[in-house]
């Protein structure tokens, strides 16, 4: 049964061109051709890198994070409490809603735990910058046409040569992808943490296609343009952690420019283009064009995605003059949550029968550490 599913899956129609076989990508006369099987070295490859970056995070991350000015805020503990977590199972969130009205004019946030930052967090956005940057400088030293002319991608397609240096670019980058989709279920929750899921696994099945079908040369088009504008991105989140907020704030600027144009101007009209139209002159279209298709339709969705969160902090940035928070990063979706929660709430009324907002803090009533954070009706996440 498996050797029959295995014969069906790799059918010359779904992977290559009309009147293209397999046999005619054999290595042959010292020239070599992508192959699927070689894709199977970045499984052990990507539990290599895994090791590394938890190397990195112990003994050069951390200790720089904390040479920088990150602070150690330790956690108060709460005391556990059996009858309330098995309300809790049964009643779901409607507890949490229930307590937020009750205690929000006494200046009490929903959760009564301050969750400060610490150098662990500052250490993960180290690790993806300094990969990403390396691997956006990898095409300089290619020195390959078709990295700067899209259409010379068809030029003899399938029938292209694959050189070792590309092949190892194709490599770290499906072993890199796969470590963060190894590390994700260890991963602080994020508030777009299902489209960062889908985002690595649309990555993964789309570099392990274009490799398959031969198609590295768009592939590496692809994985430029991502690479060119995360190593920016992953240096203002680690920045972020601290106190350099000018430096943050103005490599903040210069990721949008380069995200805008290389996701929103470069990626349509380059990459969608040659792909949609191009690579089709010659050939005629077949599965793989459409797949190939799909999944980049579906990357170019995320990237609109991305880009609406990215205006909606630019506009915070011009209304108030500096960053408040990284939306996409550094805001659990707990946290996120119970921001709309409190923003939602209507004005409470008092026993004296004055209306009063979430803001509202009576002098004789309780305090908490949170009671100061409360800001235009929301709750600051930490």
């Amino acid at each position: 049964m498996l050797s029959s599913f295995n014969e069906w899956l790799w059918q010359d129609r779904f992977w290559l061109p009309p009147n293209i076989t397999w046999t005619q990508l054999e290595d042959r006369d010292g020239q070599v051709y992508p192959h699927p099987q070689d894709m199977l070295a970045a499984l052990p490859l990507a539990l290599v890198l895994l090791a590394m970056r938890l190397t990195f995070e112990r003994f050069i991350g951390l200790p720089l994070s904390r040479w920088l000015g990150v602070q150690d805020h330790t956690r108060r503990q709460v005391k556990p409490n059996a009858r309330l977590e098995k309300h809790f199972l049964t009643e779901g969130h409607r507890v949490f809603h229930a307590l937020q009205l009750a205690l929000l004019p006494w200046g009490w946030g929903l959760r009564a735990v301050y969750y400060g930052r610490n150098p662990k967090e500052a250490t993960d956005p180290g690790w993806e910058a300094g990969f990403s940057l390396l691997h956006s400088l990898t095409p300089v030293s290619l020195q390959e046409p078709w990295l700067w002319a899209p259409v010379m991608c068809w030029e003899n397609y399938p029938e292209q040569t694959l050189k070792p240096s590309v092949y190892w670019w194709y490599l770290f980058e499906m072993g890199f992808y796969l470590s963060l989709l190894m590390r994700l279920p260890f991963d602080v929750k994020r508030k777009d943490f299902k489209e960062q899921v889908m985002h690595h696994f649309v990555a993964v099945i789309l570099m392990t296609f274009s490799y398959s079908a031969n198609l590295v040369r768009i592939g590496c088009l692809v994985l430029l343009l991502h690479d060119s504008s995360d190593y920016l991105l992953e240096a203002c989140k680690m920045v972020n952690y601290t106190q350099y907020r000018r430096v943050c704030d103005a490599l903040f600027l210069i990721f949008s420019l380069v995200f805008f144009y290389t996701r929103l101007v470069l990626f349509p009209t380059q990459i969608l283009y040659t792909t949609y139209y191009e690579s089709v002159s010659n050939t005629g279209p077949f599965f793989g064009y459409y797949f190939l298709n799909v999944l980049l339709t579906l990357l170019q969705l995320l990237h609109v995605f991305w880009s609406c969160l990215i205006l909606r902090m630019l506009y915070s940035f011009v209304k108030k003059g500096q960053m408040e928070k990284d939306i996409r990063s550094d805001v659990e979706e707990s946290d996120s949550s119970e921001e709309e929660v409190a923003a939602t709430q209507e004005p409470l009324q008092l026993k004296n029968g004055a209306a009063q907002g979430p803001r509202a803090v009576p002098a004789d009533g309780p305090r908490s550490r949170v009671a100061g954070r409360l800001n235009n009706s929301h709750t600051t996440a930490t």
